[in-house]
């Protein structure tokens, strides 16, 4: 019993030296912990530090950039204040090319396009196919259509030397895009909303192109968008309504009002999570002579780009059959109008409307009042409505103006008003306030009237 309790009180002092030794190591532990705790907040501490420091950057800069999708993205690439200040506008050709085989394709699509990210305004004018370049005409044959002078891209130069002579625009870059572009992007997006005008139903076999789609607001998906923007004809050979456009002309005014709604809904602030789907898209089926240095210095803006600014026209002219080939022959003087109304860059400041008070100032009217008969006006119909014609030069002339040329031209969406020879900005004000619309802009020239008018499809 005595040894039991011996043999008790050692192995206590046993357990109290344990433990001893326990919470030794436990404390060592402890102080272990709290130094490991120490520096983890303090590299917390540094790497918040870092972050706040970065996000304060990056905010001052998109600050100065401008906030919203567009400050951000400009300051992901590097921008600051001064890169929009040094940008200048942009004039492209935009070429779609297709076909079945894979080494010879042909120009399906050829559009002019500017884009000034300076004042958000762009512009494109669509030039049909048939298009001839050639000198003469009893001699035309199909070598000699604009779609023909490019060859699968081996002739791009040629063919925007071409656009240039006609146009009279000058054109530094371009870009070749396949359908296979239009297909990817639309059901990367997934698909583009579109009303689409007229039942389509056209099957060619050769091509492995099969269209088919019900007239009315729907969502496409790539191949159906692919058939929409190439369809000319159905398969009995009907095709679109006088009114809208025949033939090329309607399939140029699908397109163009395709792009725009393309544009729209692919600019939309949720596929900003899709950009790297969609720039591989494009690396994959555009073909440009432009860097990609240059072309992300426009990409910031372009997202911010609102398609009500969008102007858009077809190249005036007419088609004939020369030679036996159908060919389409341009309107040099209509072309030369249009052009001065798509690209003109040079707008007037419209002042506000002065107010009659006692002593120095007249309101616009009656500044404008003397002389009304000698301002010579030139209107052209673009609205796609006929009896727009007469209903404005019947307002004009009211109004005291001298409209001594009226005319047809090729349907455009916004009015304009072109002072071709430095009249007055109030008379040129006037002359909006009478219509209710128009975008002004000067053009010094040698022209017989002082302004032309060429009515849009926003008069109402």
């Amino acid at each position: 019993m005595k040894k039991q309790e011996q043999l008790t009180k050692k192995e206590k002092k046993q357990n109290k030296k344990i433990e001893k030794k326990k919470r030794k190591q436990e404390k060592k532990e402890k102080r272990k912990k709290s130094k490991a705790w120490k520096a983890f907040k303090i590299i917390m501490i540094i790497l918040l530090i870092t972050i706040l420091a970065f996000a304060g950057i990056f905010t001052y800069k998109m600050a100065k950039n401008g906030w919203g999708l567009q400050g951000f993205i400009a300051t992901a690439v590097g921008h600051d204040e001064y890169t929009l200040k040094d940008l200048n506008p942009i004039n492209f050709l935009l070429i779609g090319i297709s076909g079945y085989e894979e080494d010879y394709k042909l120009a399906d699509t050829i559009m002019v396009c500017s884009y000034n990210p300076k004042t958000q305004k762009a512009s494109i004018l669509s030039i049909p196919r048939d298009t001839y370049v050639g000198k003469n005409k009893e001699k035309a044959s199909a070598s000699y259509k604009i779609n023909a002078v490019y060859r699968n891209g081996e002739n791009i130069n040629g063919m925007v030397k071409s656009i240039e002579g006609i146009t009279g625009l000058e054109i530094s870059n371009y870009f070749i895009i396949d359908t296979d572009a239009l297909v990817e992007l639309v059901d990367a997006i997934g698909g583009v909303t579109f009303d689409v005008p007229i039942d389509m139903k056209y099957d060619d076999e050769g091509q492995d192109l099969h269209i088919d789609l019900k007239a009315g607001v729907q969502k496409l998906d790539g191949k159906q968008a692919e058939g929409l923007v190439r369809f000319r004809h159905n398969n009995d050979g009907s095709t679109y309504s006088l009114e809208y456009g025949d033939n090329d002309v309607g399939r140029m005014k699908t397109q163009r009002e395709f792009i725009t709604e393309l544009m729209k809904q692919t600019l939309k602030p949720e596929n900003i999570f899709k950009l790297t789907k969609i720039a591989e898209i494009a690396f994959k089926n555009i073909t440009t002579n432009m860097t990609w240095d240059s072309i992300k210095d426009y990409i910031p803006y372009a997202v911010s780009f609102n398609t009500e600014n969008l102007k858009t026209g077809v190249l005036p002219g007419t088609p004939e059959l020369c030679n036996k080939v159908w060919i389409y022959t341009v309107n040099k003087k209509q072309t030369k109008t249009l052009i001065e109304e798509l690209f003109s860059e040079e707008e007037e400041t419209i002042p506000e409307e002065n107010t009659n008070t006692i002593g120095n100032t007249v309101s616009n009217e009656t500044a404008s009042s003397t002389n009304k008969s000698e301002i010579t006006i030139e209107l052209l119909n673009g609205s796609g409505k006929a009896e727009n014609l007469s209903k404005v030069t019947k307002l004009l002339k009211q109004k005291g103006y001298n409209v001594i040329k009226t005319g047809n031209t090729t349907t455009t969406d916004k009015t304009s008003i072109t002072n071709k020879t430095n009249q007055p900005t109030v008379t040129s004000n006037n002359l909006k306030e009478i219509l209710k619309v128009g975008t002004i802009t000067k053009k010094s020239d040698n022209s017989k009237v002082d302004y032309t008018i060429i009515i849009g499809k926003d008069y109402k």
